[in-house]
């Protein structure tokens, strides 16, 4: 298994523009690649507020969309699109306007998108699925990963059932965060272990992790890049270089393609507080991440949000 992370974190915002784009202009990385998954845009679990803090600070000279970044499933049930998800959206598309290559790999929460392939949208390209070679010339197959989930292929309704109960998880998350801060506790997610049990108990996805590393190996290329399982990680399995972007809705993280190709694993972690609309949160405090899943379990695959 090869992984890094880097965790940073968020600042007051500068009283002035000036300030704010000295500030922006000294903490920026570029990259070659960005891979994004899972952000579930009109989901009120969505963690718009750290992916922008990301992209202000975090450049590409392409981004890879993997997936689930508009959460249509929820939209259908109740419409809830804050100035946030805007924001987001606007941000992606300034982003194109000023030269960075945006690919957008839809996934079964935005599967209309699915509609539209080689379609560009502001300068968005949306593709079904796609092999993206690496610096040092390693080739990865890159997609969202929802056709080797057996429940949203098999059982549609059982799948929407999953997500009702998924939302209902990050409500208690969001309850049992703010209690323990009150605490002093450490941050502990309450849906992350929920997912591990439901996983064990029903076992949703199995062996999804194996499957899409045999998908990559029929593809005939070194790796493969997907979403999906709001799990990340990056390892070795059977010779094929499996990643996961892992999502933006509990642990929030991407994975970039360095200049040489080489691949990290970026946690933009922090303590998840829930500031109310309008006020400008401080400093906040790193999270404590869940702790990986022992090896029998991960091959079993997370049950997908």
């Amino acid at each position: 298994m090869s992984s890094s992370c880097n965790t940073s974190l968020i600042k007051r915002c500068p009283d002035s523009e000036e300030d704010r784009a000295v500030e922006e202009a000294s903490e920026t990385r570029h990259f070659r690649t960005l891979f994004i998954s899972d952000v579930h845009l009109g989901s009120k679990a969505a963690k718009t507020d750290f992916l922008l803090d990301f992209l202000r600070t975090h450049e590409a000279d392409t981004i890879i969309l993997v997936g689930d970044i508009v959460d249509g499933w929820r939209l259908k049930r109740s419409w809830y699109w804050p100035q946030q998800c805007n924001d987001v959206v606007q941000k992606l598309l300034r982003k194109a306007r000023k030269g960075t290559k945006i690919i957008y790999i839809p996934g079964n929460h935005d599967e209309f998108m699915r509609d539209f392939p080689g379609i560009h949208f502001g300068g968005i390209e949306v593709a079904q699925r796609i092999v993206h070679e690496m610096a040092d010339g390693k080739k990865y197959l890159v997609l969202h990963g929802d056709e080797f989930d057996v429940v949203v292929r098999n059982a549609r309704l059982l799948a929407y059932l999953g997500d009702w109960a998924y939302d209902t998880a990050i409500a208690i998350n969001v309850m049992l965060a703010a209690i323990r801060r009150r605490l002093g506790m450490p941050y502990w997610s309450f849906s992350a272990w929920a997912k591990l049990q439901v996983k064990h108990a029903v076992n949703f996805i199995g062996e999804f992790q194996r499957v899409v590393a045999d998908e990559a190996r029929r593809a005939e290329v070194d790796g493969v890049i997907c979403g999906h399982i709001h799990h990340a990680v990056m390892e070795d399995i059977d010779g094929i270089h499996y990643v996961n972007t892992g999502d933006w809705v509990e642990s929030c993280t991407a994975i970039a393609e360095h200049p040489d190709g080489r691949l990290e694993l970026i946690s933009w972690g922090h303590k998840i507080s829930e500031v109310p609309a309008g006020k400008r949160a401080g400093k906040l405090v790193p999270i404590l991440l869940p702790k990986p899943m022992p090896e029998a379990a991960q091959d079993d695959g997370i049950r997908a949000a």
